[in-house]
């Protein structure tokens, strides 16, 4: 048993030898041979990073919203572009959270902590002296909004419950705006200009990031409702942020608001909602089909590259034995087993599909470095899984493609072998 044991041992030894000193003997052969490993490695590592970064940030950004809110709007997120579904709904109104919170207050049980109301528009800049950032998100909500949203203040605090009562002109930036118009640091207890209106700067948010690699909440400015009015008048952009006991009940919560809305909007039984309750499951059934369309490409893709690469080690090996059929004859007048001639051809084979595996692997985290450089806020991660996954397919694609040419060359006769031309 040692014996068998140690003879394969050796043999395995032995071909690997013979494999890296044909592989380094035909350099060029053997890169262009295992190029199709190569694409089909870099194709199937990205299509896997593509993925992985898109539930990472995906994650993320669900984490920056809450999973414990749910949204009053006049649409859905289910049918998101599809505008002509809801376009001749009646406005969602900012009055709606005061009676959801007084339906709430009457019922001990309900599922819904606290209504938030919040008015928005894109169209909006802010000064300060001779510095200006354009295009920042504007928002006006009550002093209610820190329990529907995350997000620390790095300087100062919220708008209290009086400055949101009496719409004081005061507000809370993001971290991006604070540094445009501040680089001195120091925001807050500085006003900054808004249209025609001053805006005292009460507190500063920490630096947050994107939302789904989109939208920026270092971009953001929220002031108490009042003065967002006095300042914009009022959006359509109005939305009701709605806090949950539970965010494992959704269901239920969404099933209760719906029925205060209905309530609210004196809809009579049987006519359709018009409304959208909206929550982050909608973005998951949103992501779903990107995510597959991404990995029915990269499955595609790679399912081609190491079809064509197999085809060209098959071909490639095949030519490799009819080159050394003399060679072969004479290691088994020596005595060398079936086995062993199998064995080397084998290797050899999986050997060039690993090399190129491990090209194509640099390859994809050259490719993945180079987007976390040039795009740091978009989502991508380079897992071990997808490392060893790659490894695996590159040694499969060398079996497979190089087996027959291994069981060709172990059933050659020594004779005829040793008098091939």
């Amino acid at each position: 048993m040692n014996s068998s044991l140690q003879q394969f041992r050796y043999e395995t030894g032995e071909s690997l030898n013979i494999a890296v000193y044909q592989i380094k003997a035909n350099k060029i052969r053997s890169f262009l041979t295992a190029l199709g490993v190569i694409i089909g490695i870099v194709a199937i590592t990205m299509m896997g990073t593509a993925i992985n970064g898109i539930d990472l940030g995906f994650e993320k950004s669900l984490s920056m919203i809450g999973y414990d809110v749910v949204y009053v709007q006049k649409g859905s997120w289910s049918t998101m572009g599809q505008w002509w579904r809801y376009r001749n709904r009646p406005d969602i109104e900012t009055r709606y959270a005061a009676e959801i919170n007084r339906i709430i207050e009457g019922n001990p049980g309900s599922e819904l902590i606290v209504a938030v109301p919040q008015m928005s528009t894109i169209q909006a800049s802010a000064r300060y002296r001779d510095r200006e950032i354009l295009q920042i998100f504007a928002m006006g909500t009550s002093h209610d909004y820190p329990l529907t949203a995350s997000g620390d203040l790095s300087a100062g605090r919220f708008f209290t419950a009086q400055e949101s009562a009496a719409g004081d002109a005061v507000c809370v930036i993001g971290d991006d705006i604070a540094s445009g118009l501040f680089p001195d640091g120091r925001a807050t207890g500085k006003s900054v200009r808004l249209k025609n209106h001053n805006v005292r700067v009460v507190g500063v948010f920490k630096k947050q990031g994107k939302f789904l690699g989109l939208f920026s909440f270092d971009n953001q400015l929220i002031m108490p409702l009042g003065a967002f009015t006095k300042v914009y008048g009022k959006t359509p952009m109005v939305t009701i942020r709605v806090k949950i006991r539970d965010e494992k009940r959704v269901p239920e919560a969404k099933e209760e608001l719906t029925g205060l809305m209905r309530r609210i909007r004196r809809l009579p039984p049987g006519k359709a909602d018009d409304f959208g309750i909206n929550e982050q499951q909608a973005f998951k059934s949103q992501l779903d089909p990107i995510k597959n369309g991404i990995a029915v490409a990269g499955i595609f893709i790679t399912g081609m590259s190491l079809f064509v690469g197999a085809i060209g080690i098959m071909n490639i090996t095949f030519v490799s034995v009819k080159e050394r059929t003399r060679e072969i004859g004479l290691r088994k007048a020596l005595g060398a087993r079936r086995r062993t001639i199998l064995m080397q051809f084998l290797i050899e084979s999986v050997m060039i599909c690993l090399v190129g595996g491990i090209i194509g692997l640099a390859t994809a985290l050259s490719i993945t470095v180079l987007i976390q450089n040039l795009l740091p806020d978009f989502p991508v991660s380079f897992s071990p899984m997808l490392v060893l996954a790659s490894l695996l397919i590159s040694v499969a694609t060398g079996i497979i493609s190089g087996l027959a040419p291994a069981i060709s060359a172990s059933r050659l006769d020594p004779a005829v072998s040793l008098r091939y031309e």
